[in-house]
């Protein structure tokens, strides 16, 4: 099953617990069961900073009450490669999107953008299947890394792709600058102003996710979709219909 195993989920060196709020989205929505969070990154290298940074981001999650699942890609065929999409890679990638209330994206930045690794595994995530949609009212966290300045291009473009996807791309994101100076040996990331803004990345994603709940089902029903499926308004079960009703 391609998920990456979670090293050392409970040690968060770089967090100072005085000021962490173990649930964030308390007086929110219901906490229970945990949100359910997928987690993509876009590098298969050995030391993959996106990884890592994903990484970071789901051991907050846990600690935030979320339950986490990471994506690897590293066996995922291009778009269109295998026929029908019929691959163990490509099913469980939907999968997990179809268990998932909210994803979190982080992309390296390479050559001003997203890469590819990132951009295949959402490609192969479409809008509806079945009648089931693997994206669409879930909330949305982006990050990335970048070798040198600070940039905005990769999470910029990954929030265009959430829109296209029809999620609900929370408003904070995380831009990791000269990421390779972030991370000590062990892979963990450094305390620092940009670890502190993972954390608050995470938190908002908690409580986005938390509080809208009740409303996903609301939130993906459109006209054009009920027009195309032939399904009818019954005006004496619209509550819309009722509470406009002129007397």
């Amino acid at each position: 099953m391609p998920l990456r195993q979670l090293s050392d989920p409970d040690h968060l060196p770089a967090l100072d617990r005085r000021y962490a709020i173990e649930r964030p989205a308390l007086g929110l929505g219901a906490g229970d069961p945990p949100p359910r969070i997928l987690l993509l990154y876009g590098s298969l290298r050995e030391r993959s900073f996106s990884r890592l940074c994903v990484e970071e981001a789901a051991r907050l999650l846990q600690f935030f009450g979320c339950e986490t699942r990471i994506y690897d890609p590293s066996a995922l065929p291009l778009p269109d490669q295998v026929a029908g999409d019929d691959h163990p890679a490509v099913h469980e990638l939907r999968e997990l999107s179809m268990w998932s209330e909210g994803h979190v994206w982080c992309s390296p930045e390479r050559h001003g953008q997203v890469t590819g690794i990132i951009k295949t595994q959402i490609d192969h995530l479409p809008l509806s299947i079945g009648g089931m949609r693997p994206t669409q009212g879930r909330t949305l966290a982006v990050m990335q890394v970048s070798a040198g300045s600070q940039s905005f291009n990769s999470v910029n473009t990954l929030r265009v792709l959430g829109r296209w996807m029809r999620m609900v791309t929370i408003p904070n994101q995380s831009s990791v600058a000269k990421a390779f100076q972030e991370f000590d040996d062990a892979g963990r990331m450094k305390p620092s102003s940009y670890y502190d803004r993972i954390v608050d990345v995470m938190e908002e994603l908690v409580r986005f996710t938390v509080l809208l709940r009740p409303h996903v089902v609301q939130l993906v029903d459109r006209y054009s979709e009920r027009k195309e499926a032939g399904v009818l308004i019954d005006p004496t079960t619209d509550l819309s219909s009722i509470a406009t009703a002129r007397v």
